[in-house]
Parts: structure tokens; C-alpha cells; sequence
């Protein structure tokens, strides 16, 4: 690889870095962290959370927008 093509791959991590963390921000502004059926376990020292119905949400849709890019790129 050439150092543009380095650079362009930085640059598009980057920007695909500041997008998750802005929608991660947006997510714990609207209150995903706190679903009905994400189990959160806790004991003397320790705890521990498990977001089950966030990951079925987020495969949904994460599922229904790569057929859409696919469907999009394959015409």
C-alpha cells in the first residue's frame, strides 16, 4: 500500500469513529442503556450488565440496512 492509500484509510476510520461515538452518545441520551429485558447483575464488588434486548435491536437494524446498501449497490 502507498501512503495515500494509507491515509485515506485513516481518514475513513475517523470519520467512521466520530459517527459511532456520536451515535452511541445520541443512544445514552435517549436511554437504550435502560430497555426492558437488558439484565443488569450486581453483587457486593460487583456487577455486571447485559444489554439482550439491545443487541436484538441494534441486529435488526443493522440487518435491514446492509440488504438496503446491498439492494442499492447490486443495480
Amino acid at each position: 500500500m502507498d501512503l495515500q492509500a494509507i491515509g485515506r484509510l485513516i481518514a475513513i476510520l475517523g470519520v467512521a469513529m466520530v459517527l459511532a461515538g456520536g451515535l452511541l452518545w445520541l443512544g445514552g441520551r435517549l436511554g437504550l442503556g435502560s430497555l426492558p429485558g437488558n439484565l443488569h447483575l450486581s453483587g457486593q464488588g460487583w456487577s455486571c450488565f447485559v444489554p439482550i434486548t439491545l443487541s436484538i435491536l441494534l441486529s435488526i437494524i443493522l440487518t435491514l440496512l446492509l440488504n438496503l446498501v446491498l439492494r442499492f449497490f447490486s443495480r
